[in-house]
């Protein structure tokens, strides 16, 4: 049979190892030369699937078959379906949010209690409080989020900072808090009981979250804003109250009733198609445009339907609202759900053919001190979090390759947790084709190499992880594992 060849195969090099990431990582910045920010529209998916055949070229060569690697990737896709639709539930929430008037309340009273002068700490504040209430980055995202970034476009503030600030925000809580399915996997993988984890990992988040308050505080714009004006014409095209928040709540409720994800968006977005009916039925069956002689009922749930699948069109006459309203639907985060499908099949290729653990020998094998050990580990989780586009993939596997390596340095398992809690979540955000950080750049219509250098947050927690280790900062020890031990783990 062709499996029992594998082994009579020569190991992989560590340049063939090397060539299917440095091709992707060569084609992904070349499509960012030649294409910007459009490259998720389609250049970048281009350049995954042809990495992925270099990818499976290599794999050929060692004796693995066509079929063996699809059916790595269709499994590799398969574990991102869940991410794919909490996308869709998204898209189907901004749409019916903005129709409704939801978005239109959240920038409303957004503009009367937010000033330019600590706008962006601010919202890296209330994303922190409410992730770490829900433990979930994306439905913090999803939600308070989309309204933080309509604030921000209406006070002229910066999107790509005020992106940076929502998404350090996110994760502080996605990191930290004990209702978080990463926080959980974190724990799980270096075999470390949860609340052991929160109570490291909380030492990491909170110095990072003070430092990317500190950034943002510098960040904030001095001079007055006058918002008048523009809550005005919110007023007068939306008819503003605080019943227009009812999604909003109806989603963190749920969310802290541990619904899961998609249910939660969804029903918001639902919640949200039926309050425009009730609240707004002429802006409905308008925007319906149902053909004449339709039951008003069927003209409505039309509006709604559309608003759900296409997203919504302001038709308010005011181009400044028409285009905060405008957006959302289902059909948004197709080029997105194409790029994750795309990086995770890279992913899965990868994964078979054993480059992940190629790459990762030598680095285990050089990492002589604690310090280097920690800094190894954060390099196998950021690498694998590129190869595989998963955040639980960069979790998992290196959490796993590196578990008896921490053991026979008598480091106590929790340090594993908290550097794998520390890196993997967080840096997932800064990868465009990763599944978090194309569903970051969807959401909030940015860029994610635009609001990279802004995720202060993402970036001072894994350099946190790996300065404390080289200067022996909440290392706790074990005895040192056995070679029986050592096997055993």
């Amino acid at each position: 049979m062709q499996h029992e060849e594998h082994p009579t195969k020569p190991p992989l090099s560590m340049t063939e190892a090397v060539i299917p990431l440095a091709s992707l990582i060569v084609l992904v910045a070349l499509s960012y030369y030649l294409f910007g920010d459009a490259g998720a529209g389609g250049p970048n998916q281009v350049a995954l699937m042809v990495a992925t055949m270099v990818a499976a070229v290599i794999g050929i060569r060692h004796g693995l078959t066509l079929d063996e690697m699809r059916d790595a990737a269709v499994a590799s896709v398969g574990t991102g379906l869940g991410a794919i639709f909490i996308l869709l539930a998204v898209g189907a929430l901004v749409g019916t949010w903005a129709m409704s008037g939801t978005i239109a309340a959240m920038v409303y009273y957004g503009l009367q209690l937010l000033s330019p002068h600590y706008f962006y700490a601010t919202a890296l504040v209330i994303c922190g409080v409410i992730s770490f209430s829900i433990g979930s980055s994306w439905t913090t995202v999803g939600t308070i989020g989309i309204g933080l970034m309509g604030i921000s476009s209406n006070m002229d503030m910066n999107p790509a900072i005020t992106a940076g600030a929502v998404i350090s925000g996110a994760y502080f809580g996605d990191k930290s808090s004990p209702l978080s399915d990463s926080a959980n996997l974190a724990a799980a993988a270096a075999g470390v009981d949860l609340y052991k984890h929160i109570r490291e990992t909380l030492l990491t988040s909170m110095v990072a979250l003070a430092i990317s308050l500190l950034v943002f505080l510098q960040f904030g714009r001095p001079g007055e804003f006058d918002a008048s004006q523009k809550m005005m014409l919110l007023k007068n095209a939306f008819n503003i109250s605080l019943l227009l928040f009812l999604p909003l709540a109806s989603v963190i409720v749920l969310a802290l009733c541990r619904v899961p994800a998609f249910t939660s968006i969804f029903l918001g977005a639902l919640i949200a198609a039926g309050l425009a009916a009730v609240v707004a039925p002429e802006r409905v069956v308008a925007f319906a445009q149902a053909r004449e002689g339709i039951p008003r009922a069927l003209a409505l749930l039309k509006g709604m339907w559309l608003a759900l699948a296409s997203g919504y069109r302001g038709s308010t006459g005011v181009p400044a609202v028409d285009l905060l309203v405008t957006r959302g639907g289902m059909e948004s985060m197709m080029n997105t759900i194409w790029l994750i499908i795309a990086a995770l099949g890279f992913g899965g290729v990868v994964e078979r053919c054993g480059v992940l653990e190629r790459l990762m020998a030598p680095i285990l094998a050089k990492a002589k001190s604690a310090g280097a050990l920690v800094a190894a580990l954060a390099a196998a989780i950021f690498g694998t979090a590129i190869a595989t586009a998963d955040q639980y993939m960069a979790v998992m596997l290196p959490g796993r390759s590196f578990k008896t390596a921490f053991e026979q340095r008598g480091l106590a398992p929790v340090v594993l947790s908290r550097t794998i809690g520390d890196v993997a979540t967080p840096t997932s955000a800064l990868i465009p084709w990763n599944s978090c950080g194309a569903y970051m750049a969807a959401t909030l219509g940015v860029a994610t190499f635009s609001y990279a250098p802004f995720a202060v947050f993402c970036i001072a927690s894994p350099l946190l992880a790996i300065v404390m280790a080289y200067c022996g900062i909440r290392m706790p020890r074990v005895p040192a594992a056995g070679a029986g031990a050592s096997s055993a783990g």
